[in-house]
């Protein structure tokens, strides 16, 4: 039994995921509560409507966020006698629950994905879900996507972006084919800030961005890579026991309180066994539809586009992202910033701290409510002067809705302070009962700056007649490239005499991930199955040693080492200067580390968190970040494994290319 539900601040229901067990389960509690009447046809109500999951699941997230916003002191996960275990996240004020009877670490992950890509395809306004089926189609089938993924790519095991291994001649004529195809992209006025990247299967080939355009991080490129394989209709066949627990995504649309027939869908589906329709479908209608949420294929030009927001921390942009199939399982991906840094930003920012205070005001503490107002005030102050500053490039509806904003926000402000001068607790009441219609224009501005569906519409052409340029020039190398997806290299290769001389000097050594946690790029050889040293080693003891290794660096030990009956594992975590010192903390963790999440980049930057923390005089563009994972033979000691790990980590970059210092793991 699995479901993942969305619940907004009014505990309405923004999102339902589920399988036929969950939806059953709920509907014989709705009827054991005598919210269904026993005499309903049994297939009226085979599944439940969003009033039924409301009036189920309202105790639990009333408590939710009583607990956050009362006590600072909300549940992550509880367990339950039968073995159906919950966890819980939160964003944007939104409660976010996932049941299952899983493992509780892996729904924690998996949630936390969840909330990553609702961010990426709704931005701040995670009540969009509400409204638009095409959004929930296509969130479900990315988690779907990611689900699939984490259980048999290395790189989605450790959310790292794994590159595709190629000579250098191939890599500079790639890189070369991608800067011809910017510079043309670039011949339209409102593609000043792009990237143009190709994707090969789950790796990554190469990636030109424009002079100004925000750093991709290592995170969009994962989601990126979802996106590719959800545009292709990628997917395993599945079995009849997959197809019974194949998950249910509910669209509920109608008003709360109203009970309606709901169609469910099968986004699995659309992966196992997809049509050009099921794509089309997923992603929206024709271009020229009238569709509002902005999702739309470009079948004649055969694009699938998408509006996104990408990036982290204090650094978010909105972006058409435009998907081309150069040939099978070959992805040319084109970003373009279709807004300012500092309009998608500073509404980012507007809408986080409106729910910080939202959240400080049922407490009535008017020092951190005016702590927040203030973080608010710099927030919209970054949002109108960004649209001032860009006038000439704006809309007339921009342009009207940031007036409005602008009028309803000094209404707003001005009655904030007026409670900071008398501190009465009570007049924050006044401003409850305004805030509504703020937070509404707000919405509309978000939409009408970040994800208008007529930027999708901009320069389809020439992206278009570049990508047919870009797979014409790549096509002589597709067939080489689609083999280097499948197996990379192995310990056993004979494909690259340079890789082979390489792990040669490792006798013993039967597998290892590198991971440039600076970048979040890996580097690790395919696992050889066949190969009589590896025939042992299996796939399940892989992601094994990487999940261990993830509960040791929560608990602080950045250094491990163990044995089971065949094997010698290792992992390493490292810091080094600009300048390849290795860097040593004098700082102690230990009690706050448990406030990082979850180790990885989907659900946050744990590395960075823990750099910071380890060096918080130390500024993070001068620490680079490293890890290792490796796997000997049994027979291997301990002062073999040891030394094997400092070479690697000191030489890898025969391998990737990228010359780096000698390390110090110890």
């Amino acid at each position: 039994m699995k479901g993942i539900l969305v619940f907004d601040h009014l505990n309405d229901v923004l999102f339902t995921k589920c399988n036929k067990k969950f939806a059953n389960h709920i509907q014989k509690l709705a009827k054991s509560q005598g919210l269904i009447s026993e005499s309903k046809d049994e297939e009226s109500i085979a599944y439940p409507s969003a009033n039924i999951i409301m009036q189920i699941f309202s105790p639990l997230v009333t408590s939710q966020q009583v607990m956050t916003s009362q006590f600072g002191n909300s549940y992550t996960s509880m367990k339950c006698e039968d073995g159906i275990n919950m966890v819980f996240d939160e964003f944007m004020g939104n409660t976010f629950i996932y049941i299952a009877t899983k493992e509780v670490d892996f729904m924690k992950r998996t949630l936390g994905v969840c909330v990553s890509i609702v961010r990426l395809i709704c931005g701040p306004d995670v009540s969009s879900l509400k409204t638009s089926r095409q959004k929930v189609c296509l969130v479900s089938s990315l988690l779907d996507t990611w689900s699939q993924l984490v259980e048999s790519e290395q790189s989605f095991l450790t959310e790292a972006v794994e590159q595709l291994s190629v000579n250098a001649e191939l890599a500079s004529a790639t890189l070369k084919v991608l800067t011809d195809a910017a510079d043309k992209l670039k011949t339209q006025s409102e593609f000043s800030n792009i990237h143009v990247l190709v994707l090969v299967e789950q790796k990554f080939l190469s990636l030109f961005s424009s002079k100004n355009a925000q750093d991709l991080n290592g995170s969009d490129i994962l989601m990126m890579i979802l996106m590719c394989y959800v545009s292709n209709g990628k997917g395993r066949a599945e079995s009849e026991e997959e197809i019974e627990e194949r998950d249910i995504i509910l669209c509920q649309n109608s008003p709360v309180g109203k009970d309606e027939d709901v169609r469910p869908l099968s986004s699995s589906s659309k992966l196992a066994n997809p049509t050009p329709e099921d794509i089309q479908n997923l992603f929206g209608d024709s271009r020229y539809s009238s569709v509002s949420e902005g999702l739309y294929t470009f079948a004649e030009d055969g694009l699938y586009s998408q509006l996104v927001l990408l990036g982290s921390d204090e650094n978010f942009t909105a972006n058409a992202v435009h998907i081309s199939k150069l040939a099978e399982g070959i992805n040319l991906v084109t970003i373009v910033e279709v807004t300012n840094a500092g309009i998608a930003c500073g509404l980012y920012d507007s809408f986080y701290y409106l729910n910080v205070i939202n959240k400080l005001q049922i407490q009535r503490d008017i020092d951190e409510i005016k702590a927040a107002f203030e973080s608010l005030e710099a927030a919209m102050k970054k949002t109108i002067d960004g649209i001032k500053k860009h006038r000439a490039f704006v809309s007339n509806d921009v342009d009207m809705c940031q007036r409005r904003l602008q009028v309803k926000w000094e209404f707003v402000r001005k009655k904030y302070i007026e409670v900071f001068k008398s501190r009465d607790a009570e007049s924050i009441l006044q401003i409850e009962s305004n805030i509504s219609g703020f937070i509404d224009t707000m919405k509309e501005l978000f939409r009408l700056t970040c994800f208008e569906k007529e930027f999708l519409k901009q320069g389809t052409d020439v992206i278009g007649t570049v990508s047919r340029l870009v797979g014409q020039k790549l096509n002589d190398f597709s067939d080489f490239l689609k083999v280097k997806a499948l197996k990379n290299f192995s310990l056993g290769s004979r494909t690259s005499l340079t890789i082979n001389k390489y792990l040669e000097e490792f006798p013993g050594l039967v597998h290892f991930l590198y991971i440039d946690r600076t970048t979040h790029r890996l580097t690790a050889p395919t696992v050889d199955f066949t190969n009589s040293e590896t025939l042992q080693l299996t796939t399940k003891k892989i992601w094994k040693m990487v999940e261990d290794s993830r509960i040791h660096l929560q608990e602080g030990q950045m250094s491990v080492m163990w044995k089971d009956t065949t094997f010698n594992y290792a992992y390493f975590l490292w810091f080094e200067d600009s300048s390849g010192t290795p860097l040593k903390s004098k700082t102690q963790i230990n009690p706050t580390i448990k406030n990082f999440g979850i180790p990885g980049i989907l659900c946050g930057d744990y590395y960075r968190k823990l750099a910071n923390a380890h060096f918080p005089k130390l500024s993070r563009n001068k620490i680079r970040i490293y890890e290792l994972y490796c796997v000997h033979l049994g027979l291997a000691t301990s002062s073999c494994v040891l030394e094997h790990s400092r070479r690697l980590a000191a030489t890898i970059w025969e391998v990737t290319g990228l010359p780096n210092n000698p390390a110090d793991i110890l």
